[in-house]
């Protein structure tokens, strides 16, 4: 299984890349992932909802247009399915098993056109709460590392 994470943003401030690298790191041995920037739509400062739209659409074409043909769409999404760690870990442990390639999105600052939430296999909220996307970065890598660590028996995980 291979997991590419295609993420709206860039210029991420060092402590991201360094948290996001360090994971990586720890979790190639397990399975290759790769992280896939996409340059978000340029803004305007005070934009009207349909400008944001037309940024969201804009955004929606690069996803789109990243997602290799045979990868699942997995969104993070605040109204998407919650999942433990360990709900992760299985739903990971699935798509290995059928030898599913899922492209991982991370949207924009206003969130996802229409066009992606329906094209999404995959609904994920990792939480309730509003985080900014440089740390979603690194959240998202840590509970990725932590569900292969369970997956193969390896110590990092020692349960709730």
């Amino acid at each position: 299984m291979k997991l590419r994470i295609l993420s709206v943003g860039h210029k991420m401030p060092d402590w991201v890349q360094t948290g996001f690298e360090e994971y990586l790191k720890r979790i190639l041995p397990m399975m290759s992932v790769e992280l896939v920037e996409l340059p978000p739509a340029k803004r305007s400062k005070n934009p009207s909802p349909a400008e944001i739209l037309k940024y969201k659409h804009t955004e929606a074409q690069s996803i789109l247009a990243a997602k290799h043909p045979k990868e699942r769409l997995w969104l993070l999404e605040v109204k998407g399915k919650m999942l433990s760690t360990e709900q992760l870990s299985d739903k990971l442990s699935l798509a290995m098993q059928d030898g599913l390639d899922i492209a991982l999105v991370i949207g924009g600052a206003d969130g996802v056109s229409d066009e992606i939430l329906q094209a999404a296999d995959f609904k994920w909220s990792m939480s309730d709460l509003t985080l900014p996307h440089p740390l979603v970065r690194v959240i998202l890598m840590e509970q990725l590392y932590r569900a292969m660590s369970i997956i193969h028996h390896h110590p990092y995980h020692r349960g709730g």
